[in-house]
C-alpha cells in the first residue's frame, strides 16, 4: 500500500499500469480524501490514514522538550472529553467519505501517535483532570490508595541507592499506568465511533512504537481497543502482538523503506520475513528511490517478483491461518518494563530525558530479545503471554514452560497464577531478578516468586549486590548509548561471569531447580543477554544456549523440526495452520535494526543461493512445495534451494509430528 509522499508517476494510466505490473495490489486514501475512482479503476484495496486528523493524537517534537520533562505542564492537546468528542465527529465524517468504497479495507486514526512524542521520556500530565487520576489510584489501590504526586525520574533516582524494600518508584511508574489506560481508552472510544459509521471495517492506528515506558505502548492494553495496526519493529512488537491474536483477526502490517545503500535482498528478505512471522501486508514509503518523472527505478523491477507472489499467491493461503507453538510462553509484563527503565536509566542522571533508543538499550528488552533469539535458533516457536491475562485466567495449560524473562515486578495475583501452573506440572524458568518489585514499582521484602524458586530475598538487598555491584542492571546504558557492537555494551561494567554469562544476584547460586507439586521451577540467576554478543561474533551453538535452554528440553518441549543451510547460515522455522494443513516457512534469520520512525534493516545478511535442508521427527503426508505447486514424497526429509533472501515454503496435511504443538 504505496503511501503517495513523491507518487511521481501520478494516478493516471501509468500509475495504475505500474501497480499492476509490479505486483501492488493496495493503496491509500488520507483525511478521508483520495483518488478513489483511480483506486476502483485499477482494484487496489486502501487504507485510509489520519482518519482522526493530524496534530492532536500526533505531537510533532519540535519545542517540546522542556514541556515534556516537567511533571506540571500539561500536554498541548490535553486527552479529554472535549478532544474526544471532537475527534469522533472527524471521525465520523472521514468514514462516510469513504465507507461506500468496496474496496476499503481499514483506517487508521493517526501516524505515530502517542500520548507523548513518539516513545520520548515524557512526564506531563496528559490532561488537566487531575481528579480523575485520583479516583484511578483509589481504584487500582482501593481504600490505601496513596495520595497523587507529579515527580520525574530525578525525583525518584535517589532511591535505587537504598535497600530494596525501601525503593518507591509507585508515584512515576502508578502515573504511566493511567497514562496508557487513558489513551488505550481514548483510542478505543475512537475505534468504537468509527464502527457505528462503518461497522465492516476495522479501524486502528499506524507507526505504533515498541513497547515501553512513554507513549501509551503497553500493548496489553493497547491490543485490546485496535482492530488493525502497523507497528514499528522495535523492542519485539510484532511477535508480541501476533502472540495477543492467535486467531489472526487483527490485520497487521509493517512500514516498507527502501535503503539504496542496502540493496533491494533488503526489501526481499524484509517481505518475506513479516509474512512468515505474520504480517498481512506493507506500507511502502514512496520517497524519492523509487521513480525518475514517470519511470521506476531499476530496484523495483528486481522486487516485483517478491510482491506479485507474496500478494497474489502466497498471501490468499495464509489469510486466517493459526499460529503455532512448540509448547513455550514468554512472559509479557509492562510493569517489569517500567522498573527496567527506572533501572536502566539510572546511569544517566540528570540526562534522562535525552535516553530515546530504550527499545536498543534497555535490559528488559534485550533480556526478551535474547530468550527468542535462542529459541529460534533452536528450532523452537513460542507466544507471548501478557501480564494481566495471566493475572486474571491462569497460564493455558497448551503451554509447557513459562520463561519468565528480566520480570522485576510481579503482582501477588500474577506469582499465585503462576505457582498454580508449576504445580500442575508446568516449568517455570527465572532468568534473574524476579519479582523484586510489586506492580507499582515498590520494592518486596521478599520476592513475590522466592517460595516457589526455593530463593531468599530480604529486602536489604542493595544495588551493590547486583552484577558489577555499581547498577542494579547488567550494563551502563550511559556509557555505552551509542554503542556499535554488543561486545562495546557489555564491556561497560564488569560483572561476574559463569559459563559466559552474567551473573545477576552476587547473594544466590546459579541455577536452582526444585520440584513443585508436578511440575519444576527453575532460578538461573543469569542474564541471557550476551548471547546476542556470542551470536555476533558467529557462535551460535547449542552449547551457547545450554544454560537457558536446558531447562525447556526437561520440560519435555522439543522441535519438531530441524533445519540447516549450505551455504552454513542462521535459518529459523515458522509454522501456522489452515484448513487442516500445516505452512512451514524456513528462511535467514538474521537481526533487525528497527528505528522510532520507521525502517532500519537486516544485520548481516547473507545473499546468493542456498541449499535448504528440513528434516521432521516424523514422516508427514500429503506434502507441497508452495513455491512452485509441485508435489512431495511423503516422509520427514526434504531439500529446497533458494535465495538466501527469500523463504522456503512447504505445507503438509494435519498437523505437526510429535513432538511439535500442543
Amino acid at each position: 500500500m504505496p503511501w503517495r509522499y513523491q507518487w511521481t508517476i501520478g494516478t493516471g494510466e501509468a500509475g495504475g499500469r505500474f501497480c499492476r505490473d509490479f505486483g501492488i495490489n493496495g493503496g491509500m486514501t488520507d483525511h478521508g480524501e483520495g483518488p478513489l475512482d483511480w483506486l476502483q479503476r485499477w482494484h487496489l484495496r486502501f487504507y485510509n490514514d489520519h482518519t482522526a486528523g493530524r496534530g492532536d493524537l500526533y505531537l510533532e517534537p519540535d519545542g517540546l522538550d522542556a514541556r515534556l520533562r516537567d511533571p506540571n505542564a500539561v500536554r498541548p492537546r490535553p486527552l479529554d472529553r472535549a478532544l474526544i468528542d471532537r475527534l469522533g465527529e472527524t471521525v465520523a465524517a472521514r468514514v462516510r467519505n469513504l465507507r461506500q468504497s468496496p474496496l476499503r479495507i481499514a483506517y487508521a486514526l493517526d501516524d505515530e501517535a502517542s500520548w507523548g512524542s513518539f516513545s520520548r521520556p515524557a512526564v506531563w500530565r496528559i490532561n488537566n483532570d487531575d481528579a480523575a487520576y485520583q479516583s484511578w489510584l483509589r481504584s487500582y489501590y482501593g481504600s490505601d490508595a496513596p495520595p497523587a504526586r507529579w515527580v520525574s525520574p530525578n525525583d525518584l533516582f535517589p532511591q535505587l541507592a537504598k535497600p530494596l524494600k525501601e525503593i518507591d518508584l509507585s508515584p512515576l511508574l502508578d502515573r504511566m499506568s493511567y497514562n496508557d489506560s487513558v489513551w488505550a481508552n481514548l483510542l478505543g472510544e475512537l475505534v468504537e465511533r468509527c464502527n457505528r459509521e462503518d461497522p465492516e471495517t476495522p479501524c486502528g492506528v499506524v507507526g505504533a512504537q515498541g513497547p515501553g515506558m512513554w507513549g501509551g505502548f503497553d500493548y496489553a492494553k493497547l491490543a485490546k481497543k485496535v482492530q488493525f495496526i502497523e507497528a514499528y519493529d522495535l523492542g519485539s512488537s510484532h511477535e508480541i502482538l501476533r502472540s495477543f491474536d492467535r486467531d489472526d483477526t487483527v490485520p497487521r502490517v509493517t512500514t516498507h523503506f527502501h535503503d539504496e545503500t542496502r540493496g533491494t535482498g533488503q526489501d526481499v528478505w524484509l517481505a518475506w520475513h513479516y509474512f512468515a512471522h505474520g504480517d498481512r501486508g506493507m506500507i511502502g514509503w514512496v520517497d524519492g528511490s523509487w521513480f525518475a518523472g514517470e519511470r521506476p527505478r531499476p530496484w523495483l523491477d528486481r522486487f516485483k517478483p517478491a510482491l506479485k507472489e507474496l500478494g497474489q499467491v502466497q498471501g490468499p493461503k495464509l489469510a486466517g491461518a493459526r499460529a503455532l507453538h512448540d509448547g513455550v510462553a514468554i512472559y509479557y509484563s509492562h510493569p517489569s518494563i517500567q522498573v527496567s527503565w527506572m533501572l536502566d536509566a539510572e546511569a544517566h542522571g540528570k540526562t534522562w530525558a535525552n535516553r530515546n533508543d530504550d527499545f536498543r538499550l534497555g535490559t528488559s528488552h534485550n533480556v526478551r530479545r535474547a530468550w527468542e533469539t535462542m529459541l529460534a535458533d533452536a528450532g523452537l516457536r513460542y507466544d507471548f503471554l501478557s501480564y494481566d491475562q495471566v493475572a486474571l485466567h491462569g497460564v493455558p495449560a497448551e503451554y509447557r514452560a513459562l520463561i519468565i524473562p528480566a520480570v522485576f515486578a510481579i503482582s501477588d495475583a500474577e506469582a499465585r497464577r503462576i505457582a498454580d501452573f508449576a504445580r500442575a506440572g508446568g516449568t517455570v524458568i527465572a532468568d534473574f531478578s524476579c519479582g523484586l518489585f510489586d506492580q507499582h514499582g515498590r520494592g518486596r521484602t521478599h520476592g513475590a516468586l522466592d517460595g516457589l524458586f526455593g530463593v531468599e530475598h530480604d529486602g536489604s538487598e542493595t544495588r551493590s549486590d547486583f552484577f558489577a555491584g555499581r547498577l542494579w542492571v547488567e550494563t551502563n546504558q550511559d556509557a555505552g548509548y551509542g554503542f556499535r557492537r554488543w561486545r562495546d555494551l557489555f564491556a561497560t561494567l564488569q560483572p561476574p561471569l559463569q559459563q559466559g554469562y552474567a551473573v545477576a544476584e552476587r547473594k544466590l547460586p546459579v541455577g536452582t531447580e526444585r520440584r513443585v507439586g508436578k511440575g519444576r521451577a527453575v532460578y538461573l540467576n543469569l542474564s541471557p543477554q550476551r548471547y546476542l554478543m556470542e551470536r555476533e561474533e558467529g557462535r551460535r551453538d547449542a552449547e551457547r544456549r545450554r544454560p537457558f535452554l536446558d531447562p525447556i528440553r526437561r520440560a519435555g518441549v522439543a522441535p519438531w523440526i530441524a533445519v540447516s543451510g549450505e551455504p552454513s547460515i542462521p535459518l529459523e522455522a515458522t509454522y501456522w495452520s489452515k484448513g487442516g494443513r500445516t505452512f512451514v516457512f524456513v528462511l535467514q534469520n538474521v537481526p533487525i535494526a528497527g528505528r522510532t520512525t520507521g525502517g532500519g534493516g537486516a544485520v548481516g545478511l547473507t545473499e546468493g543461493e542456498v541449499s535448504v535442508e528440513v528434516r521432521l521427527a516424523a514422516p508427514v503426508r500429503d506434502v507441497r512445495d508452495e513455491r512452485t505447486g509441485r508435489k512431495l514424497p511423503d516422509g520427514n526429509h526434504f531439500r529446497f534451494r533458494i535465495p538466501a533472501t527469500e523463504a522456503a515454503l512447504f505445507s503438509f496435511a494435519g498437523m505437526p509430528p510429535h513432538p511439535g504443538p500442543r
